[in-house]
């Protein structure tokens, strides 16, 4: 019986991505009932609101006679692991074109995190789908190649 990249490699990376994802979760931990703007996966950060049409509302200082503004930091420094960094450059395309999309649609309205949580899985799969097609396609054509070989002599 023959192995099918086609079908275990797309698996894994499916896998590899709902590992990575799941990690991502304990970066996110906040506050009950304090809403974030920034999600981040791994190390990437994408932005649930990114034209800012959803401002946060001022409220009330402790003193409540001005009102604050709660804030957050922008920028966190994430160190990616050893799953992030093998599943990017293993599927640097599929990164590459899930990169374009979110910028592209972002820069419409629309949500980033929603973009590239529908998008990426979708991307990987294909890429490694075409990865796994492409040595199915060579190791058949080398066993071929042998049998031949083995005919003629």
């Amino acid at each position: 019986m023959r192995t099918r990249w086609s079908l275990i490699l797309p698996i894994a990376g499916l896998i590899l991505f709902a590992a990575v994802s799941y990690r991502s979760m304990d970066v996110n931990h906040h506050e009950e009932g304090a809403p974030t703007k920034y999600y981040w996966w791994s190390s990437l950060r994408l932005d649930s609101d990114p034209l800012n049409k959803n401002p946060k509302p001022a409220s009330p200082c402790q003193d409540k006679k001005e009102n604050c503004v709660q804030w957050e930091l922008s920028y966190q420094w994430v160190q990616p692991g050893l799953l992030d960094k093998l599943l990017v450059v293993s599927a640097l395309p599929a990164f590459l074109a899930g990169a374009a999309m979110v910028i592209g649609l972002s820069n419409l309205g629309i949500d980033e995190v929603l973009t590239f949580m529908v998008s990426m899985p979708i991307l990987i799969f294909a890429w490694y789908y075409l990865v796994g097609w492409l040595i199915d396609r060579w190791s058949h054509k080398r066993k071929q190649a042998k049998r031949v070989q083995f005919k003629l002599t």
